[in-house]
């Protein structure tokens, strides 16, 4: 069925991209909960056991070569685009594979199957260096930093996206910039993809943790993943395009970590931590790239006011309290019944 032939008072049929991982899981359980979604198609490498209502699931993989995406866009009225591959950091070539030409196959399938509205999930990682003392609207410039391929990678997105507005500009676009994504659920992925299996889990349990380094620019936006999957949600129901920040208050700093576990902090120069970093990184003893580091000592500090005005969105938490529901997951090992955030 066409959106020509679809019937009065259908609802919203919604695809979600990646609807397995972190963002993807919150963001099905928001559009289920909604009486004017009426179906929600769950793209996955992998299908879950996971059974929520109204959602159909489908075994999909974005990458080039994958099977044709465009009979499975045919007939929704909005694409939400989340999958990405954070590893492996060691072979950039793959996640190129996977993170652009992937998402270009979507985004290009999205078009041929007539989807009126496509979001995608940028990141505050697209956006070049920028200042800590005061907060950038959605006309900073995204180049990225250069050195780490998940900036390069978002960053060429938001290119690729200016040329796609411009080809098809009966599509609502809409590109979302969340800082750093936490929940509980999320906590066992997110481990394996920055930290490894080395980090201790009693190592974040308030009081344990004798110091937090004070390190020049650690200082970032972080935000409940399902305060995020709210604001994905109003951009497919509300008539919006374009670029929106999204983050919770207060930014995270080493005072704030040091509060969250229950910790002092200690000043410490930058260049000696990126070398324990990055020679831990070469032995393979960490997955997370000492070019991420560098980024994320450089990100600037996002205004939301765009989307707490034309998105109606308001995060329900803090990102203090997004982080702390986070640790909490680390220790007990939390996770879903996707493959991604299995235990």
């Amino acid at each position: 069925m066409n959106h020509a032939t679809r019937r009065a008072g259908e609802g919203l049929r919604v695809a979600v991209v990646g609807a397995t991982g972190n963002a993807g899981t919150s963001v099905v359980e928001a559009l289920v909960r909604r009486s004017d979604v009426s179906s929600v198609l769950g793209l996955a490498r992998r299908a879950p056991r996971w059974r929520p209502d109204k959602v159909t699931w489908v075994e999909a993989d974005v990458d080039p070569g994958g099977a044709d995406l465009v009979p499975h866009f045919t007939g929704v009225d909005a694409v939400v685009h989340l999958a990405w591959k954070f590893q492996p950091t060691h072979d950039p070539v793959t996640t190129w594979r996977t993170n652009v030409l992937g998402s270009i196959r979507v985004f290009e399938a999205a078009a041929a199957a007539g989807v009126p509205a496509l979001v995608h999930a940028s990141s505050v990682g697209a956006y070049s260096p920028g200042p800590k003392t005061s907060r950038v609207d959605e006309t900073w410039p995204t180049h990225g930093w250069p050195q780490a391929a998940y900036c390069r990678e978002k960053a060429y997105l938001e290119r690729f996206l200016d040329a796609y507005e411009q080809r098809h500009r009966e599509m609502r676009v809409v590109r979302m910039r969340p800082g750093f994504l936490f929940k509980q659920e999320s906590a066992s992925q997110q481990r394996r993809i920055f930290a490894g299996r080395f980090l201790p889990a009693q190592l974040v349990r308030p009081s344990l943790l004798p110091a937090v380094p004070d390190l020049p620019g650690l200082t970032f936006q972080a935000l409940h993943t399902d305060d995020a999957a709210a604001a994905y949600v109003a951009a497919v129901v509300r008539p919006v395009k374009g670029p929106f920040n999204l983050a919770a208050d207060p930014p995270i700093d080493a005072a704030e970590l040091a509060g969250i576990l229950e910790a002092r902090t200690l000043k410490v120069p930058v260049p000696p931590v990126r070398a324990a970093l990055s020679a831990a990184w070469r032995l393979r003893l960490v997955p997370a790239s000492p070019d991420l580091f560098d980024a994320v000592l450089r990100l600037p500090l996002m205004d939301t006011s765009r989307a707490r005005g034309d998105l109606g969105w308001l995060p329900a938490h803090t990102s203090v309290a997004a982080i702390r529901e986070f640790l909490d997951g680390l220790r007990s090992h939390a996770g879903m019944d996707t493959a991604p955030l299995a235990a």
